[in-house]
């Protein structure tokens, strides 16, 4: 009877160790592919199959078989500021950034492997074609955009301050250093979306012989604001002053003409109270007379018959 047992227990300890075994083997036969993410089937470590981009429960052989994961969506560079020369001589701070994604996740495991060291092998792609495009380039190339054009600066008179427009522009030259850098990603399975200029900045000496030109030009440009503004002053000024000479001169006019009528009328109605009653009329003058010239301190010597003091005799004696 013991012997029976032993055995029973033996055979369900076997069986115990197939079931978990085979769900074991079930549970590693499946793994589930999430969004955004693609995968590699590696057998003993070499890859087997093509990768695995849509997302779900997925398939592979329990125990020998690995899933390797990648990224699907699109991912960011962001490189280290790099002091480059332009074709003219001018050091430069490049900082730069962009955009990739892993186009042939399997390409990518064999020549890459992990992300952290696709950044490395982009930041040698990507700054050796930068490197190259600005070497190639004046600095006036780099700092504007291909759409510039001469409206965007101070309007100046001079045809010496015009400024040339770039022939490629900054957003060309990005485009430029795409291509290049694409060529060289391409065989690592990497995708470049775009490449851009994140900051362009001189170095410190330039930087400094910049500002004091910056500020030499905008005093220039205030000096001759300033002597325009003085030349219309002058101009409002004279136009003012002939304004009011013509209106002074009217106004002048016109008094003079108004004056003139008034004397007019004034001896007209003189005329005519002299003619309607001459008498009463010198009295009247008589009498202005006597209030101008006979003052406090005021001394005539006239003889007893003159005329002044026909008004001031009796009436028998004027008479």
């Amino acid at each position: 009877m013991s012997q029976l047992t032993q055995k029973t227990q033996i055979l369900n300890g076997l069986y115990l160790l197939l079931a978990g075994l085979a769900i074991v083997m079930v549970l590693d036969g499946f793994y589930i592919l999430p969004e955004g993410k693609q995968a590699v089937i590696t057998q003993l470590g070499a890859p087997v199959g093509t990768p695995v981009t849509e997302a779900g429960l997925k398939i592979k052989t329990p125990f020998i078989q690995r899933v390797q994961l990648f990224e699907k969506r699109i991912l960011i560079w962001d490189g280290d500021p790099n002091q480059i020369p332009t074709n003219d001589k001018t050091f430069i701070y490049m900082d730069n950034t962009a955009r990739w994604r892993i186009k042939d996740a399997l390409l990518f495991l064999q020549a890459v492997g992990t992300e952290i060291r696709a950044q490395t092998l982009l930041d040698d792609i990507i700054n050796g074609a930068v490197r190259d495009l600005v070497n190639q380039h004046d600095l006036i190339e780099i700092i504007r955009s291909s759409d510039w054009s001469q409206q965007y600066t101070v309007e100046t008179t001079s045809a010496a301050d015009m400024v040339k427009p770039p022939e490629k522009g900054r957003d060309k030259i990005s485009k430029m250093v795409l291509g290049k850098a694409s060529e060289a990603a391409t065989k690592y399975g990497i995708e470049l979306i775009d490449v851009m200029f994140k900051r362009v900045n001189y170095i410190d000496s330039v930087r400094e012989k910049v500002y004091t030109r910056m500020i030499s030009e905008r005093k220039r440009i205030a000096a001759e604001k300033r002597s325009q503004g003085e030349g219309r002053k002058a101009e409002i000024l004279g136009k003012v002053e002939r304004e009011l000479k013509e209106i002074t001169s009217e106004a002048k006019r016109q008094s003079t003409e108004i004056r003139g009528k008034a004397d007019a009328e004034a001896a007209k109605l003189y005329g005519e109270t002299y003619s309607s009653d001459a008498e009463f009329y010198f009295f009247l003058k008589s009498l202005e007379s006597y209030q101008s010239i006979l003052g406090g301190n005021t001394s005539l010597v006239l003889p007893p018959n003159a005329d002044l003091f026909k008004y001031l005799q009796s009436p028998a004696v004027a008479q």
